[in-house]
């Protein structure tokens, strides 16, 4: 239920969902298909893997760590100006990469400015998401979220046969082109309407809200719980085909690998949201089972030998791992309220930078262990350790033990914080334990 007084626009929620789907899209499908580039991007310039993987390593970088500053921002503009200037951003770094000369210009170019054009993207529309559906916020978030799955499954395919056409400069450009479109999604984030009468509390203070989750317990050990799980989420992606070659695939088998991993990983992320929107249990509970499923799974991911069993276990791992995403955000609103959802978000994801850096290709833990043992076998069973790490630390949450979900259906979690003076930070955190 909604507040008096409050336009909550219901039926625009689906176009909020649809433009949040396309940004999920085109900012992780982009992600995708750059790495699909990196090895015409070496020959080149003449690098080394080593060298050119810093241009994805960062991208992510430069999206995980902005994340502050686009919940800031947002706070302060509101969601739809900040996502399309990020549009344009990450089109704009597209676009100045495909004329690069150097390799250092790829770094700041695609690495530095695409990917902050993403921060500003990624989490003001999540958070916009949310606004639109506070008692369905986890269904609603696993639609959008689903859209990386399907535009990095359609791109997939794609960009090789750019690569083969046009070379990675048109390759470039056909990304730049895509990114822009992140404006036009954008665009969709209309803010809820709230009318003039309506009682404001006090002006925007971001700073405080960021300083206040610094200090809230529950939340830095929820923080911490996905930087362990970030630490071996990553691992399969980025090292999945090799495993499949390692085991006597071709390379036409394990891209086809890899292609079910990415449709489980969008089915996991839709069915997941739409059953963690049964109040039957706490939503941290379908994360903590999620997340352990998923570490089990990178656990068995080793026993697979042959192409049928590691398709199987593919499967599986994407299933489960999909799933984990649209609760990872929903779940912040259980640990810190719906009020600091923005803020909470962002912040994690500048935590969540330093799990993801061990995935990176070249120069990660898995990569390390595959150099010293010879193969990929202890790589996965280090990165279900991680994520088995991270569940146990979901259990220490307060929140965890609640027996039904929060509705968020609070003023603060579902106003936009486009009207000055709507204050999203200044909602009390719950207790710190």
């Amino acid at each position: 239920a909604f507040m008096a007084g409050v336009s909550p626009s219901p039926r625009w929620g689906w176009a909020v969902v649809g433009g949040a789907f396309l940004q999920a899209g085109l900012v992780f499908g982009g992600l995708r298909a750059l790495g699909l580039c990196l090895g015409a991007l070496g020959g080149s310039f003449g690098a080394q893997a080593g060298a050119v993987a810093w241009v994805g390593s960062a991208a992510i970088a430069s999206l995980q760590l902005g994340g502050p500053l686009g919940s800031a921002l947002s706070t302060r503009y509101g969601a739809r100006p900040v996502v399309m200037a990020g549009g344009f951003l990450a089109g704009m770094g597209f676009l100045l990469g495909a004329f690069a000369t150097r390799l250092s210009h790829l770094y700041l170019s695609v690495g530095l400015l695409a990917g902050l054009g993403w921060a500003l993207v990624f989490t003001p529309s999540l958070g916009a998401v949310s606004r639109y559906f506070p008692t369905r916020r986890a269904m609603a978030t696993g639609l959008a979220m689903a859209g990386a799955s399907v535009v990095g499954l359609a791109l997939g395919p794609l960009i090789p046969l750019l690569l083969d056409a046009y070379g990675w400069r048109g390759s470039l450009l056909l990304l730049a082109a895509l990114s822009f479109n992140l404006m036009v999604a954008g665009a969709l984030l209309r803010p809820l309407d709230v009318p003039i009468e309506s009682p404001r509390p006090p002006p925007p203070r971001g700073q405080a809200g960021l300083r206040g989750l610094l200090h809230h317990g529950p939340f830095l050990r929820y923080a911490l719980a996905f930087v362990l799980v970030d630490a071996g989420y990553y691992v399969p992606h980025v090292h999945g085909p090799a495993r499949a070659q390692e085991v006597g695939c071709d390379e036409q088998r394990a891209g086809l690998v890899m292609a079910v991993t990415a449709v489980a990983d969008g089915v996991g992320r839709v069915v997941a949201g739409l059953l963690a929107a049964r109040p039957t249990a706490s939503l941290l509970r379908h994360l903590f089972a999620w997340s352990v499923l998923t570490g089990l799974a990178l656990l068995l991911l080793p026993l697979g030998t042959s192409f049928g069993g590691l398709t199987a276990l593919a499967l599986a791992y994407g299933f489960c791992a999909g799933a984990i995403v649209p609760l990872q955000f929903t779940g912040v609103a259980e640990v810190v309220g719906a009020g600091r959802l923005l803020h909470a978000i962002g912040l994690m994801q500048m935590f969540e930078s330093v799990g993801s850096l061990l995935g990176i290709p070249q120069c990660s833990l898995s990569g390390w262990l595959r150099d010293l043992t010879g193969d990929f076998k202890v790589s996965f069973l280090a990165a279900g350790a991680f994520l088995l790490a991270g569940s146990l630390l979901i259990l220490t949450l307060p929140s965890f033990f609640r027996t039904s979900q929060s509705d968020g259906s609070s003023i603060e979690g579902v106003l936009d914080p486009v009207p000055k003076g709507l204050e999203l930070s200044s909602v009390p955190l719950s207790p710190p334990n």
